[in-house]
């Protein structure tokens, strides 16, 4: 046997051995491939059979966080319209005919009144409560009550101020004090069905 016969020999040896171990490789590749689909197909089945299972309390939960989100939603609306119904009476109060309002303001100091020597202090935008109005009130109950100078940001009402010591009579806070006491029969009243 010559060399070249030789090498022929060992190449066509080399080549079929290539080919087996080719050959072994894709039918273990295939064999891969099958066992994988195999446990894809498994597993989708366990995914879809549990979510068939799952799906209705899936549903479930979500319908129960949806009426919750209703409910947050409806008693925010409910909250606004509570505090919209105060904020009402105090814009009410605040747009009350002179003779009224100055009635009730009297009456108001006549309860916040301590020494007859207070500073009252009005809303920036007060034209009911003139130095005049104050005045008769004086005489009339023997006051010494003076407007102060500072005027508050509020709807209506006033503060006494003495000795840095200040009394909160403004139109917010009487409706804001009262709340508490009424709150539960405006919620009867706004939604009673």
């Amino acid at each position: 046997m010559s060399l070249a016969d030789i090498k022929k020999k060992i190449e066509s040896d080399a080549r079929e051995e290539a080919d087996r171990i080719i050959s072994k490789a894709k039918e273990g590749v295939e064999s891969i491939k099958r066992d994988a689909d195999e446990e894809i197909k498994k597993l989708r089945a366990g995914y879809e059979t549990r979510f068939k299972t799952e799906q209705p309390e899936i549903f479930k939960r979500r319908e129960i966080v949806a009426q919750l989100d209703v409910k947050k939603i409806e008693l925010g609306v409910k909250q606004q319209a509570i505090s919209d119904a105060f904020d009402g009476a105090v814009k009410i109060l605040a747009s009350l005919p002179a003779d009224k309002y100055l009635s009730f303001m009297e009456n108001l100091l006549q309860k916040a009144v301590q020494t007859g020597s207070e500073a009252l202090l009005v809303s920036k935008t007060e034209k009911k409560i003139s130095p005049d109005w104050l005045a008769g009130v004086n005489s009339k109950h023997g006051w010494k009550l003076a407007l102060g100078e500072e005027r508050r940001d509020m709807a209506g009402g006033f503060f006494l101020e003495q000795d840095n010591i200040e009394t909160d009579c403004s139109l917010e806070m009487l409706v804001r004090w009262l709340r508490d006491e009424i709150e539960a029969d405006v919620v009867k009243r706004l939604f009673s069905a």
